[in-house]
């Protein structure tokens, strides 16, 4: 059994599945985030998969801060994704509310709903930015699993 999970992860470390969910971006953030999944900055170069499922997705790409509509929903998504799952918190907003905070219908950043596993801060964040981002998360994984197998 201990093969299969070390085949299991390398392949979500090599191949991570994404979904991207807006929680309540002014947009910025989702343009800058689908500009990476374009051609000219080639995420996929590095495994990385558009998906529009969470029970397929491995990654969940949030931009936007949590309105108090979201909320539910944004909590029933990360819970269909499967185990392991991973939160990327693309823009300010995303990471801390940024100019929406303290607005009346504003919870936060998305760190206040689910757990969070790598910020990438930026009004809005750059595609290097977020492509910066997820490969040292990815990296950062690859060397968990390294020390785990020793």
């Amino acid at each position: 059994m201990g093969m299969i999970n070390k085949i299991v992860t390398w392949a979500r470390i090599k191949s991570p599945w994404i979904l991207h969910f807006n929680t309540g971006a002014c947009n910025a953030c989702d343009i800058e985030i689908i500009a990476t999944l374009t051609p000219r900055y080639d995420l996929e170069r590095f495994g990385v998969v558009l998906k529009g499922t969470p029970r397929h997705a491995d990654i969940l790409v949030c931009s936007g801060p949590v309105t108090r509509q979201i909320e539910t929903r944004l909590k029933k998504i990360y819970d269909q994704m499967a185990e392991p799952k991973f939160v990327v918190a693309v823009g300010t907003c995303s990471c801390t509310g940024g100019v929406f905070s303290g607005c009346y219908n504003i919870e936060g950043g998305i760190n206040t709903v689910i757990p969070v596993s790598v910020f990438i801060p930026g009004c809005p964040a750059s595609p290097k930015a977020i492509i910066d981002g997820v490969v040292k998360f990815l990296r950062s994984l690859e060397e968990k699993e390294e020390v785990g197998a020793g």
